[in-house]
């Protein structure tokens, strides 16, 4: 009896040991890849790949010209048209993000952020000294808006996917509704082994 304890305390202890969650710290720019699905590095390289294409047509040139001074963009909504769960508001701030580090372009906040900066200056306009107050009505009005979406085609046969993924981005003038750049960037997977995921 005392050696079915031990060899029952063994194989349990076993057991707990194999379903031990294990973590390793990877670095956030390394390239995992598990599903198949959108992930942070699709993400990432195509915000990156859009915005310096963006950023290199005539459109901005032109503008400075006309202007003498650097457009004001805004992004609007990315909308998410494909099979599966995408957190379109990681790509909309990896696309600020290079957009405001460019140096290229100011950029204006969004519709939510404008409505709690307002709120700001409005308990300024009753609380806060004549010297620090900041006034309504000094907005920076965006020139352009940069807006889009997401789509997926899934091909899928047995436990091999193909997972196709295009990016459609349009920068539009706010002053006469003109388009003056339209991106796209695609990404194709190929997943063996796959469950399908929507």
């Amino acid at each position: 009896m005392k050696k079915f304890v031990i060899a029952a305390f063994a194989i349990a202890t076993l057991m707990l040991v194999g379903c031990a969650t294990s973590v390793d710290r990877v670095d956030t720019d390394s390239t995992i890849d598990l599903s198949g699905a959108w992930n942070d590095v699709d993400s990432r390289q195509t915000a990156e790949a859009m915005i310096d294409d963006v950023l290199s047509r005539p459109w901005i040139d032109q503008f400075v010209a006309k202007e003498g001074h650097s457009p004001a963009v805004i992004v609007g909504e990315v909308k998410n048209l494909s099979h599966e769960h995408i957190n379109t508001k990681t790509f909309i701030a990896d696309m600020e993000r290079e957009l405001i580090n460019s140096g290229r372009v100011q950029f204006v906040a969004s519709a939510s952020e404008r409505q709690e900066i307002r709120g700001e200056r409005e308990d300024q306009d009753l609380n806060a000294s004549e010297e620090t107050r900041n006034a309504a009505g000094r907005e920076l009005g965006a020139d352009f808006m940069l807006k889009g979406q997401i789509n997926t085609i899934i091909d899928a046969e047995g436990k091999k996917q193909v997972r196709y993924y295009q990016v459609d981005l349009t920068l539009i003038s706010l002053a006469d509704n003109r388009k003056v750049w339209v991106g796209q960037k695609k990404i194709k997977k190929y997943v063996k082994n796959a469950k399908l995921r929507y």
